[in-house]
C-alpha cells in the first residue's frame, strides 16, 4: 500500500469530480457495455448448430449459458471491491481485454471445451463492465440529469439481452456461427483503443484490503444458487449431473455466511450491505428482481413457442422479437427525461401494470395465435418494463451516499442475475413438466409444446401481479446526502 492511500474507514469527498468532455466518456463506457452485455443471450439461439458441429447433447450445450451465468455471478459481487479499491481506467482496461480476449478465443474454438472456457473469460469482462458504468454515471452526472443518463443505461440493461436472440438469427442465416465472435471482436479491440485514450480515473481509490473469505462464501453462495437454479429446467427433463437441491442448498447457506460477515466487516465488506438500509433501494431492487425474472424467463420461452408452435425459423423468430427489443431502447432516454420532471412512482406503478397485462396476455398464446398479435402483445410488455427499469434504477442508486455507489451497483447487478436465473429456472421448469405431462397423455408434440408455454406464462402472470402490489410501495427520491447527515453514513428511510 502506498503512503498517501486513504484511511479506508473515511469515504472519500462526495464532490463530483470535474471530468473534461464527460459526454465521450460516457458513450464509450455505453457503447462497450452495450456490445457485453449483449453476449449474454447471444448464443441462445445458435445453440441445436452447436449441438451437431460438436457433437453434444442439449444438456451439454447448454453449459454455453450457463458458465457464462456462473461467472457474472462470481464475479460481479467482487465489483464493489475492485471499484473501490482499483482506478476506474484499470479496471475498464482489465474488463475490455479480458472480453476481447475471450471472443478471440471462441472464435478460434477448435472444440466444445475450448469454447466454453472462451465464454468464461468473455464473462470476466462483462461482469466488471456494468457495475463500472452505473459508478461513473453515479459519480460525475449531477443528480438533477441522472433520469436521462440511467435511461441511456436501461438501452444496455434491457435491450441488449433482448436483441441477443434477433442478432443471433441473422447471423445464422447467413454465416457460420463463429461469425457471431468475428464481427464482435473489431468493435472490442476498437473500444479498448479509445479508453487507452478517453477514460480517465474519476473516482477515488481507497487502499481497503480484500477479505479472502467474503470471496470464498460469494463465490459458492452466488455460484451455487446461479447453478442450482440453472438446473432445475434440465431436471425436470431428465438431465443433471448432481441433485438440483445440493447446489441450492449450499448456496444458501453460503449466502446466509456471507451476509452476516458482510454486515460484520462494514466499511471492510466485500459487498456493503447497508445500502439496503435505505428503504428506496430496497423496495426498487426488490422490483427490479421482479421485472428480471419476467423478462429473462419471458426471453427464453417466446423463441422455444416461436419455433416450437407456430414453426418460425431462427432468422423468423429473429425478427418477431426484434420490435419489442427496439421499443425499449426507443423509449428508454424519454422515460429518462419524464424521471427527471416527475419521480419514479408516476411511471413505475402504470410500468408494472402495463407488465402484467402483457404476460397474462401471453399466457393465452397457442398454436392458432397469429404472428401479429404476438409482436403486438410483446412490444406492450416491452413498453410497461421500460417505464419501469429506468426509474427503478436511478432512483435506487441515486438514494444512497457517494461512498457506496459501487456497492449499490454490484448489488444490483448481482441480484440481476440471480433473479434472471431464477425467472428462467421456473418457466422453463413449468413448461417441461406440463409438456412432458401432456405427451404421456396422448398429446402431439405441437400441442403439448403450446400447453406448457401456456402454463408457465400463466406463473409470470402471477409473478407480475406480485410486482404491481410491490410497485405501489415505490416512492419518490430521496435527497442522497442531506445537509444534516454526517459524511460516510448511509442515507437509512423509515421502513415503514
Amino acid at each position: 500500500m502506498t503512503a498517501t492511500a486513504a484511511d479506508p474507514t473515511t469515504p472519500p469527498s462526495s464532490a463530483a469530480p470535474t471530468v473534461e468532455r464527460p459526454g465521450r466518456l460516457i458513450a464509450l463506457l455505453v457503447g462497450s457495455a452495450f456490445i457485453v452485455i449483449l453476449n449474454e443471450t447471444i448464443m441462445g439461439v445458435a445453440l441445436p448448430e452447436l449441438m451437431r458441429e460438436f457433437a453434444v447433447p442439449a444438456a451439454t450445450a447448454q453449459w454455453l449459458t450457463t458458465a457464462f451465468l456462473l461467472t457474472m455471478a462470481v464475479v460481479i459481487p467482487v465489483t464493489g471491491f475492485l471499484l473501490t479499491r482499483f482506478p476506474l481506467r484499470r479496471v475498464f482496461m482489465a474488463a475490455m481485454i479480458s472480453f476481447a480476449a475471450g471472443t478471440l478465443i471462441a472464435a478460434l474454438a477448435p472444440t466444445f471445451a475450448v469454447l466454453v472456457a472462451a465464454r468464461v473469460v468473455q464473462a470476466v469482462g462483462t461482469a466488471l463492465m456494468m457495475p463500472l458504468l452505473i459508478t461513473t454515471i453515479l459519480t460525475i452526472v449531477p443528480a438533477e440529469r441522472r433520469g436521462r443518463m440511467m435511461g441511456t443505461i436501461s438501452i444496455v440493461i434491457s435491450v441488449a439481452p433482448a436483441i441477443g436472440p434477433t442478432i443471433s438469427g441473422i447471423v445464422l442465416d447467413q454465416l457460420d456461427w463463429r461469425w457471431m465472435f468475428w464481427l464482435v471482436l473489431p468493435v472490442a479491440v476498437v473500444s479498448l483503443a479509445l479508453g487507452t485514450a478517453w477514460v480517465r480515473n474519476v473516482t477515488e481509490p481507497r487502499a481497503i484490503p480484500v477479505d479472502v473469505l467474503s470471496v470464498v462464501l460469494s463465490a459458492l453462495a452466488f455460484g451455487g444458487l446461479i447453478y442450482g437454479l440453472s438446473s432445475i429446467g434440465e431436471s425436470a427433463a431428465g438431465h443433471t449431473p448432481v441433485p438440483v437441491w445440493l447446489p441450492l442448498v449450499v448456496g444458501g447457506a453460503a449466502l446466509a455466511a456471507f451476509v452476516a460477515r458482510q454486515l460484520t466487516l462494514r466499511e471492510r465488506a466485500l459487498l456493503d450491505l447497508r445500502t439496503f438500509a435505505t428503504r428506496t433501494f430496497s423496495v426498487a431492487v426488490l422490483l427490479v428482481a421482479v421485472s428480471m425474472m419476467a423478462l429473462f424467463g419471458t426471453l427464453i420461452l417466446l423463441p422455444i413457442y416461436l419455433q416450437g408452435v407456430l414453426g418460425l425459423t431462427t432468422l423468423e423468430t429473429g425478427l418477431v422479437l426484434l420490435p419489442g427489443g427496439l421499443t425499449m431502447g426507443l423509449l428508454a432516454p424519454f422515460v429518462g427525461r419524464l424521471f427527471d420532471r416527475v419521480g419514479p412512482r408516476p411511471l413505475v406503478a402504470p410500468g408494472a401494470a402495463v407488465t402484467s397485462v402483457a404476460l397474462w396476455c401471453l399466457s393465452t398464446f397457442d398454436a392458432g395465435t397469429s404472428q401479429g398479435t404476438v409482436v403486438g402483445i410483446h412490444v406492450l410488455m416491452s413498453i410497461g418494463l421500460a417505464l419501469m427499469f429506468t426509474p427503478l434504477m436511478t432512483s435506487a442508486l441515486g438514494s444512497l451516499p457517494p461512498h457506496l455507489y459501487s456497492h449499490g451497483s454490484a448489488t444490483v447487478s448481482t441480484l440481476q442475475q440471480v433473479a434472471g436465473a431464477a425467472g428462467t429456472a421456473l418457466f422453463v421448469t413449468v413448461m417441461t413438466r406440463r409438456s412432458v405431462s401432456e405427451t404421456e397423455a396422448g398429446a402431439s408434440v405441437v400441442q403439448a409444446t403450446a400447453e406448457g408455454v401456456h402454463a408457465a406464462l400463466f406463473y409470470g402472470g402471477v409473478i407480475s401481479a406480485v410486482g404491481v402490489l410491490v410497485a405501489l410501495l415505490v416512492r419518490g427520491t430521496a435527497s442522497t446526502q442531506p445537509a444534516d447527515q454526517p459524511a460516510g453514513e448511509p442515507v437509512a428511510e423509515p421502513v415503514g
